[in-house]
């Protein structure tokens, strides 16, 4: 039985938004998860989960992508086994991005944004990105291995000021007092 901080197993990341009114061009955020090495956690990623991408072994997939924000409840589905990641990973980073296709969107210029973290029916985090309305991207949570191999979840809500392709960069780098 896990608890809500630590011995994580499987979790669901959820995001939602209201489209763009009609005849405005689409708005698109998108999940991106960043796993890194356990020897490394802090350095490159070994590899990240977006759109139109899953992990090399399976255990992160992006189980439903929206380019518009269209449809009923949550927009777009990420699935993060952290059970089954192969002991050479020691940290998973999530974020959410907003696409700077046609003009600068911030999460305060998108209407009902939303993130949730689920492990099975217990809600991890619920996040409407209200302290980071300025930003174009924030990173919404991180799950790190105990030197026993435990997953600890760890809810980390900071915005960004970046482009998709920046962000996944720079998004888990190392926070003061972290």
């Amino acid at each position: 039985m896990s608890t809500p901080n630590k011995d994580i197993e499987k979790v669901e990341v959820r995001i939602k938004w209201d489209p763009s009114p009609h005849g405005e061009p689409d708005i698109d955020l998108d999940i991106i998860a960043a796993t890194y090495p356990a020897d490394e956690p802090y350095g490159s990623p070994a590899y990240l989960v977006h759109f139109d991408s899953r992990s090399p072994d399976g255990t992160i997939t992006l189980n439903r992508d929206s380019r518009t924000g269209q449809g009923f409840g949550y927009d777009e589905v990420m699935t993060i086994e952290l059970n089954r990641l192969a002991d050479r990973y020691g940290r998973v980073v999530v974020g959410v991005a907003i696409q700077q296709r046609e003009a600068r969107r911030t999460f305060g210029d998108v209407e009902s944004t939303g993130v949730q973290i689920r492990e099975g029916y217990t809600n991890l985090i619920e996040d409407d990105f209200a302290s980071v309305a300025g930003s174009t991207a924030a990173v919404v949570a991180e799950f790190s291995r105990t030197g026993s191999g435990q997953w600890v979840f760890r809810p980390d809500v900071r915005g960004f000021d970046a482009a998709p392709d920046a962000f996944a960069a720079v998004m888990g780098n190392r926070v003061d007092g972290a």
